[in-house]
């Protein structure tokens, strides 16, 4: 794919340009998970690590991974500075919900991946502040061989609400399947979720909002399979008119009705021994 790319454009200049560009973005955009090179663990490439345009973080191992984004590899790790991580206690909820996500993930999606991150207040050293995590989760199957590719994406925020001893979350699941055998058949489909939960324990904490999560996700995935089952008998009966706009069946038993069939008779000078082709 990409020597096509370059082939077709001839400019290698214009190519690394272009690169640099949009394979950040493409990998952002999809959260593609890449193998860390020790091989502890994936990395989600997503804007929620990102340090710097090349080098992002893994909460779960509180490494800070290199990334070539257009070969979509690691290339190299280190460990994440003290700047770089949440306080001790913002780590306690991280990580609690992390591992209770973790197992929801490992059980509902066969090669899924997720990861949780602190987006504000990670300097936070004890209760009496706000502060918010993000949940991400992504998971895909790329089969060219059998004409199919999907993922599953979903971003869960979490705010914190310290007075009010809340979690208000909100959630975006994006679906998107290709199947290309004899056709090309695309299904590119999101929802936004709410919910909330009560602040409590780290530990009762993760496992509420992974349930939570659980449900949505689940909801959403049985919403998808009722509407698969629907396509025959509804969907693509809709795809096209039942009727033409004038609400009567075309003529083709008596073509030689219609103005325009005897106009181009006219023209193209054909007899009566000639036909129109359905």
């Amino acid at each position: 794919m990409r020597a096509d790319v370059r082939a077709l454009l001839g400019d290698d200049a214009a190519y690394e340009a272009a690169a640099a560009e949009a394979y950040p973005e493409y990998n952002k955009t999809h959260l593609v998970s890449l193998e860390l090179p020790d091989r502890s663990g994936d990395i989600i490439i997503t804007t929620y690590g990102e340090i710097d345009r090349n080098n992002y973080l893994d909460p779960r191992t509180a490494q800070i991974a290199t990334v070539d984004h257009v070969k979509q590899t690691c290339t190299k790790l280190r460990p994440a500075t003290d700047e770089e991580l949440p306080s001790g206690y913002i780590e306690e909820f991280r990580n609690a919900i992390d591992y209770e996500v973790s197992n929801y993930v490992g059980e509902a999606y066969p090669k899924g991946v997720s990861a949780v991150y602190c987006t504000n207040g990670k300097d936070v050293e004890e209760p009496g502040a706000d502060f918010g995590l993000a949940v991400v989760i992504s998971a895909a199957k790329r089969s060219p061989r059998n004409f199919c590719n999907g993922s599953w994406r979903s971003i869960w925020t979490l705010e914190f609400s310290y007075a009010f001893q809340l979690v208000e979350i909100k959630g975006k699941i994006q679906v998107d399947a290709h199947y290309f055998e004899e056709g090309n058949v695309q299904l590119d489909t999101d929802v936004d979720c709410k919910d909330s939960t009560i602040m409590q324990s780290p530990e009762d904490t993760g496992h509420a909002v992974a349930n939570i999560i659980r449900h949505h996700e689940s909801e959403y995935f049985s919403s998808l399979e009722e509407s698969y089952l629907n396509l025959s008998d509804a969907t693509f009966k809709d795809l096209r008119r039942k009727l033409p706009v004038t609400r009567t069946l075309f003529p083709w038993h008596n073509t030689h009705a219609i103005t325009l069939t005897r106009d181009l008779a006219k023209e193209l000078g054909i007899g009566k021994g000639s036909h129109v082709t359905r």
